[in-house]
């Protein structure tokens, strides 16, 4: 009974000074955002513990477009760049649906076949079938959604591994892709339909162009005095105005320069505009969202979130699906840019761009940390390099060698990053 006398005062006096250690450095913290300057710090201080963003594939982009520009002033030409995001904006889709994968820490090796079979499934009932297009382009990506809910099954049901079954799946996809191309091995699409325009021809007007610049930095804007307001009701730090003033209109005004400059050429590609869309909305379900969070959960421990109460089994079907959705979707916007259904496409390096491009934009490969713009990033650095090699006439072998060393750069750099916070949250 003494000893529990004697305990409790000194449980007492020690609260107060294991509790005080917080409140300083929140107190610090709030100091450090009060400027704009605390925009500087708190970027830095990120950047110390490991959060790099995308700040290593920017450096890399700058870096590779100021090479390629030394060697060819027509690289960084308008018309160029117009022709750059065409190309960006069918693989970069599919990159999209690699993200969801990645997050969870998980695979899928087929969405290659996957879209080169959905711009097959379009040809064969829009040409062959008569089927109105949309009708086609809906049923092709509908298949998409039951093979990604297929790889599901396996992996919770049967606890098949991803990187099993869907390397199984991108056998048995391609073989259904020959299959219904037939004897003659490609179907030509009516060179003057809608879907062709929109993969080839179809431009934002540039009025238009220049509105939709305007709209990242006011979301920006209304977006960080809205988590502004809501952090400083709780007591916690908060970004000045003016950062996020600063933030908004550098972001404004970048992005109007860039489409000033695209509408010197031809302008900015509606089918990159789409890509952008697509882009926009899965950021904002993956950081805005419930969902999103649970993403995130599960792919950096997925018992840990069970043990939580989110359903694992829910959120890894979700992400196969809107994979196989999105690598569907991107066979269609495929067969657009080229006019036509064949045999090669999905195959050669679609399978292995569309998942390099989302590990060089930033998301991990150890699961539970991604961005939708980083398949964004990623695939512009990647149609960087074809495009420049192209235009210096070099093998296309160069390519293949030049990707591969970004690519291990980009998981050398997210290894040395994960680390780092590691050994930062311990300290």
């Amino acid at each position: 009974m003494g000893n529990e006398m004697q305990g409790g005062p000194q449980r007492e006096t020690s609260g107060p000074p294991q509790s005080s250690t917080p409140l300083d450095r929140s107190d610090v913290r709030v100091k450090h955002a009060a400027g704009v300057g605390g925009a500087v710090s708190d970027f830095v201080e990120r950047v110390r513990s490991g959060d790099l963003g995308s700040l290593p594939v920017i450096a890399g982009l700058i870096i590779i477009w100021t090479v390629f520009t030394s060697l060819n002033p027509v690289f960084l030409s308008a018309n160029n760049l117009v022709n750059l995001l065409f190309d960006c904006s069918t693989v970069g889709v599919i990159s999209l649906g690699i993200v969801c994968v990645l997050m969870v820490g998980q695979i899928d090796l087929s969405v290659g076949s996957m879209s080169g079979f959905a711009s097959a499934l379009v040809g064969t009932l829009w040409v062959n079938q008569g089927w109105p297009v949309l009708l086609a382009i809906v049923a092709a990506i509908f298949v998409g959604a039951v093979v990604g809910a297929l790889y599901a099954l396996m992996l919770n049901r049967l606890g098949m591994p991803s990187f099993v079954a869907t390397l199984a799946g991108l056998l048995a996809i391609l073989g259904m892709q020959l299959y219904i191309l037939g004897a003659t091995g490609s179907i030509n699409l009516p060179y003057d339909s809608p879907m062709v325009n929109l993969g080839q021809l179809i431009i934002i007007p540039a009025a238009i162009s220049y509105l939709l610049a305007l709209v990242p930095g006011v979301v920006i804007l209304l977006l960080g005095l809205r988590t502004r307001k809501r952090r400083r009701a709780s007591n916690l730090s908060a970004p000045s105005v003016g950062s996020l003033l600063v933030r908004s209109v550098g972001i404004t005004v970048l992005l109007e320069i860039v489409v000033a400059y695209l509408n010197q050429g031809r302008g900015v590609p509606l089918m990159f505009g789409v890509f952008l869309g697509l882009a926009v909305a899965m950021d904002y379900a993956l950081t805005r969202t419930r969902w999103g969070r649970s993403m995130s959960a599960v792919g950096g421990n997925h018992e840990a979130a069970r043990r939580a109460g989110i359903n694992v089994s829910a959120i890894y079907t979700s992400a196969f699906v809107l994979c196989a959705s999105f690598a569907a979707l991107g066979g269609v916007l495929t067969a657009a840019r080229l006019a036509s259904a064949s045999q090669q496409a999905g195959s050669g390096d679609v399978n292995l761009n569309a998942i390099a491009a989302a590990v060089i934009g930033g998301t991990s490969l150890f699961g539970g940390r991604g961005s939708a713009y980083s398949a964004v990033l990623g695939i512009i650095v990647i149609q960087s390099i074809a495009s420049g090699l192209t235009l210096l006439n070099l093998s296309s072998s160069l390519r293949f060698m030049i990707t591969g060393a970004v690519l291990a750069i980009a998981v050398i750099v997210d290894s040395l990053a994960r680390q780092s916070r590691v050994s930062h949250g311990r300290a």
